[in-house]
């Protein structure tokens, strides 16, 4: 039985703006909590019963506050070793914080965010979903545009964001041969049209550009099931439209998704793609992000999301850039115990998928146009054993530099990205493992580059252009009741786990 992460913290009275397990993306299922995470989890609630008590705060205000959030890196030094530069002081004085970590350090642009406008999660009623094990409702509140504007933008330091997208394929006409608009082209949870419409929706509320978007055309979503071959004519139909109605800002593929019905996926290797890039360049858009790694949501396809073939794309097309989101990291239908399941060589230190990625930069040092992106890969690691994200955002940084690793978070389904936020700006690489896998510290610098200053350069933000904060009315505007319970972070997290933890 599953239930969302929030409702299971709410029955056992757990209340930690950092998640104490492992939630879904709903690319996989949650594996039952670990003996350290329960560990973790009891100590948050204890520290911080006892922290508030001291303070004479009610405990949820304490847990909203910067203090809350340090006594969960204590906690997790505690159990784990430490991998979090937290001092005792700061669970006891916001200053302390402030002082160490002020706001507005770093720009911070995830381009790694989702939402759902709203409209109910329908895949998971899909076949694929189904074969993974979740029997769930669909849920319009959690992960609509309204929660996405305020979990992202009023509860988090998030200065840009890109509106990423999912698998899907946009109907172009009516059976009379209309060309459909809006709402009318569907093309599942979070189509094109609809991240350009938020887009412009976010921009106008601040006056400035907070967010852009990507497009979901990729090479088999349009399909001539006569010919079996990509349908040009419509595929480039739709890449005009994407491009210059919607305004997107990069690519996003799926390359082990059907959306087209071809009954195959594709590879960013393979001829449709490199016919697609050619027709992209000549309409000028020459940024592809790949959704790499997690995978089972095929069966028949997962294979595809190996990011083996990004050597060849990358080599051919040096013009372009490719953002390998998740940094590859494999994963099957469970969460897995990287150490139990010969997903991860303890000796190395390599996770399978993420090694395949680390030996291309390996055999061709020159190349300069691959970003790793750390969504749903810095945040669980860190929650699974903060070694294990040691590796994983060593070997980035070791093989691509600091300069090209990309930050996202995956968030919605974290709920607010400002927990993932803080985890990066205090975690550290311990001397030890610098000094057994040649790994280096991470700077301040360092961090400023993959907070934001990576992906601005991607994306060609002025960042001397003002950025305005989104309006204290935008909320009203949204018809979002924010200010209900002081309005204060909620530090619920909205993906799912096992209702038996």
């Amino acid at each position: 039985m599953w239930v969302r992460k929030f409702q299971r913290d709410r029955t056992k009275g757990v209340d930690s703006p950092m998640p104490t397990q492992v939630v879904s993306n709903e690319e996989f299922i949650p594996r039952q909590q670990t003996e350290r995470q329960k560990q973790v989890e009891h100590l948050i609630g204890e520290m911080s019963e006892n922290n508030a008590r001291k303070l004479g705060l009610d405990r949820r205000a304490f847990m909203a506050s910067s203090m809350g959030l340090a006594t969960c890196f204590l906690a997790s030094n505690q159990v784990h070793g430490k991998a979090f530069d937290v001092d005792d002081a700061e669970a006891f004085e916001p200053a302390a914080t402030e002082e160490k970590f002020p706001k507005g350090e770093y720009f911070v642009m995830d381009v790694q965010a989702h939402f759902t406008n709203g409209v109910p999660l329908q895949f998971r009623s899909m076949e694929f979903v189904k074969n993974m094990g979740f029997q769930l409702k669909d849920d319009v509140e959690s992960y609509g545009f309204k929660n996405f504007v305020k979990e992202m933008f009023f509860d988090s330091e998030t200065d840009m964001l890109i509106i990423s997208g999912v698998p899907g394929r946009e109907v172009q006409k009516s059976a009379d041969g209309t060309v459909l608009e809006g709402r009318a082209r569907a093309g599942g949870i979070l189509p094109s049209w609809l991240m350009s419409q938020a887009k412009k929706e976010i921009n106008d509320l601040a006056g400035s550009t907070r967010a852009l978007c990507q497009g979901n055309l990729a090479p088999n979503h349009y399909w001539n099931k006569q010919t079996d071959s990509i349908d040009k004519a419509a595929t480039l139909e739709q890449m005009e439209r994407e491009v210059k109605m919607y305004g997107i800002d990069s690519w996003k593929w799926y390359c082990h998704t059907d959306p087209g019905r071809t009954g195959k996926g594709f590879q960013c290797d393979d001829d449709n793609a490199f016919w697609f890039y050619e027709q992209s360049r000549k309409i000028g858009i020459k940024l592809v992000s790949v959704h790499k790694g997690y995978s089972y949501q095929s069966r028949t396809l997962g294979h595809l999301a190996n990011p083996k073939d990004i050597e060849k794309a990358a080599l051919k097309n040096p013009d372009f850039n490719f953002v390998v989101y998740h940094s590859a990291i494999k994963h099957g239908p469970n969460e897995p115990d990287y150490k139990t399941s010969n997903q991860y060589d303890p000796v190395t230190g390599d996770f399978l998928w993420h090694s395949i990625l680390m030996d291309i930069k390996k055999r061709n040092p020159r190349i300069t146009n691959v970003y790793p992106e750390i969504g749903s890969f810095f945040a669980p690691l860190a929650i699974s054993d903060p070694v294990l994200a040691m590796h994983g955002m060593g070997k980035n940084i070791k093989h691509y530099g600091s300069d090209h690793v990309i930050w996202g978070t995956d968030c919605l389904w974290w709920g607010s990205p400002q927990w993932c936020i803080d985890a990066f700006k205090r975690f550290q690489i311990s001397d030890e493992m610098c000094e057994k896998f040649g790994y280096q510290k991470i700077s301040k610098e360092d961090k400023a580059r993959i907070f934001g200053l990576n992906a601005a350069g991607l994306y060609k933000v002025d960042l001397k252009k003002k950025r305005n904060p989104l309006p204290a009315d935008a909320l009203s505007r949204l018809k979002t009741a924010y200010l209900d319970g002081g309005g204060q972070r909620t530090n619920s997290a909205f993906g799912w786990v096992r209702a038996d933890d």
